[in-house]
């Protein structure tokens, strides 16, 4: 059913019973600023005001499906004046100007002057649409963790102005009873006040934006050290050997921070054991292949006798291997170990201290 038919001399709007209000009971009324943005959209049709709804956040399609629901019959008369009072202000000076005032003198001609304080304010202001904008590319777990201390009413404001997207990932990671809690007042958000919504920008921008460069900035050393662990044996030696001759300081921390496949010898028997069940036997073979025999010992020593044998004998039976094909390996195990930690399926120690690194 279209959402909007002409017939006789009033505009027929769709309730949300899906029935049609005849144009018979239609009574020549003045419009509120809700129902005038209400009565054009269903004026231009699903066709026309599709592209309009596009531009429009979520709280501002939730008053307007409320206007448009609850507006009643609307007669020709009452469509005919309000086309003519839109067309005059488009076109009152001539020619168009796209700017500030422009934009605000449109919105003021169906939208209330609280309404139009609100968005162009968000427009305009320092901590505006920007800053919505660059909450939604914050880390998820940065923002989650500062936002988990707030309300829950707060944090459901937050999560409907940021990108759907990256709040469902912010959303994923907040403790699960106050998610639910959140998920519960994100639906049944209304409309926002102007104060209270500028009050939350504000002590976003204070609080959280401010000291965001400085509390997210990655350890160049710890950066460099993922990128060295992608390397493939070679490459690690090569580019290692030539910083350590450059800067030896800088080298040492880059190791220090790396996790490699002889750091799996430090893993608990029971996280070992668990990596085990994970590898295929072929895989693990040539992994141990290239492995030194403190390793091979570690690996063996979290075995059964039986299955120790077997895997000796695998690694006999395959003869000589390429070096790239272990190296491989052994990528795979440690990318497979850090899965398990990133689960919180195992924990990975990264040296015999008690600094834990958790991947």
């Amino acid at each position: 059913m279209a959402l909007v038919s002409q017939s006789g001399n009033a505009l027929e709007v769709a309730k949300p019973s899906g029935q049609l209000v005849l144009g018979g009971d239609a009574k020549q009324r003045v419009l509120t600023g809700d129902e005038k943005a209400a009565a054009l959209l269903l004026a231009l049709g699903p066709e026309y005001g599709k592209p309009i709804f596009a531009e429009l956040d979520e709280i501002e399609i939730k008053a307007l499906s409320r206007a448009m629901v609850t507006l009643g019959p609307i007669t020709q008369e009452m469509l005919d004046d309000l086309m003519i009072e839109f067309v005059t202000v488009i076109s009152s000076n001539g020619n168009l100007s796209g700017n500030s005032d422009s934009t605000e003198r449109l919105l003021l001609s169906f939208l209330p002057p609280e309404r139009v304080d609100s968005i162009m304010a968000e427009i305009r202001g320092p901590a505006g649409r920007d800053m919505w904008e660059k909450l939604s590319h914050v880390q998820e777990d940065v923002l989650a963790t500062y936002l988990k201390n707030e309300y829950p009413q707060t944090i459901a404001v937050v999560l409907s102005k940021i990108a759907t997207e990256h709040a469902s990932k912010v959303l994923a990671v907040l403790p699960d009873e106050l998610a639910m809690d959140v998920v519960q007042r994100m639906l049944g958000l209304d409309t926002i006040q102007k104060d209270i919504l500028e009050k939350i920008e504000s002590t976003l921008r204070i609080e959280f934006m401010s000291t965001l460069s400085h509390t997210t900035r990655r350890d160049s050393h710890e950066q460099m050290a993922e990128i060295f662990n992608s390397f493939d044996r070679q490459t690690e030696a090569r580019f290692l050997t030539t910083l350590e001759e450059n800067n030896r300081e800088d080298a040492e921390r880059i190791k220090a921070l790396m996790f490699t496949f002889e750091d799996l010898g430090r893993l608990e028997p029971s996280a070992i054991q668990t990596l085990l069940q994970r590898m295929e036997k072929k895989e693990l073979a040539l992994a141990l292949k290239g492995a030194n025999e403190t390793v091979k010992d570690f690996f063996f020593a979290n075995m059964s006798a039986r299955s120790a044998k077997l895997l000796r004998d695998d690694m006999e039976d395959m003869g000589a291997v390429r070096l790239k094909d272990v190296d491989e390996a052994q990528g795979r195990m440690v990318s497979t170990a850090k899965d398990l930690a990133a689960k919180g399926e195992i924990v990975i120690m990264k040296s015999k201290s008690d600094d834990q690194m958790v991947a």
